[in-house]
């Protein structure tokens, strides 16, 4: 059975558009943002898979120790990408047996342990990480530097406007009484 092409797929965004009066601009919005943010995921598995023979959750976590100079715990790197400690564990198995990753104790508290890209880990991630750089690209070259500089800046806001909301929300939810 063949794959229907992304043009093709009918995503969260169009099906919106089909009664635009039913939708706010702000759940618009939303919806395309996450579409965005969709097709971008699904092409750079896809190459990394297709390419490296390797998901995206390998790709983040070694992209995490590669900024390190002294390692990372499994806690750190789960807070960093935002993922429970047991799915950091699983993808570390792996990136161990494939000779990627290294682990051992902390030198202050022996039960922790502390990862590492091996030499290979580092060739390996940097390989990834150049093409990465040129799929990012590719897939915004249909945007001008103008139009990546505002949209960047618009997005900048966007993420200020979500932290407030939340704030705000915390700041609302401690001030109820049960």
């Amino acid at each position: 059975m063949d794959t229907p092409s992304p043009s093709l797929v009918l995503d969260r965004e169009t099906k919106a558009s089909e009664r635009p009066g039913d939708h706010k601009d702000e759940l618009r919005l939303w919806l395309r943002l996450l579409t965005c943010s969709t097709l971008i995921e699904t092409e750079i598995r896809n190459r990394l898979r297709e390419e490296f023979r390797t998901t995206l959750p390998r790709f983040d976590l070694m992209a995490q120790l590669d900024k390190s100079t002294t390692g990372m715990t499994v806690g750190e790197v789960s807070q960093r990408l935002m993922v429970s400690n047991g799915n950091v564990t699983a993808v570390v198995a792996g990136l161990l047996a494939d000779g990627l990753v290294d682990k051992r104790a902390a030198t202050q508290d022996r039960r922790v342990q502390v990862l590492t890209l091996t030499a290979q880990g580092r060739r390996a991630f940097k390989a990834m990480a150049e093409r990465h750089e040129g799929w990012i690209a590719e897939l915004f070259a249909g945007l001008s530097g103008v139009d990546t500089v505002q949209l960047f800046r618009l997005l900048g806001q966007t993420k200020a406007s979500l932290h407030s909301a939340i704030s705000q929300r915390a700041e609302d939810s401690r001030g109820e009484t049960p």
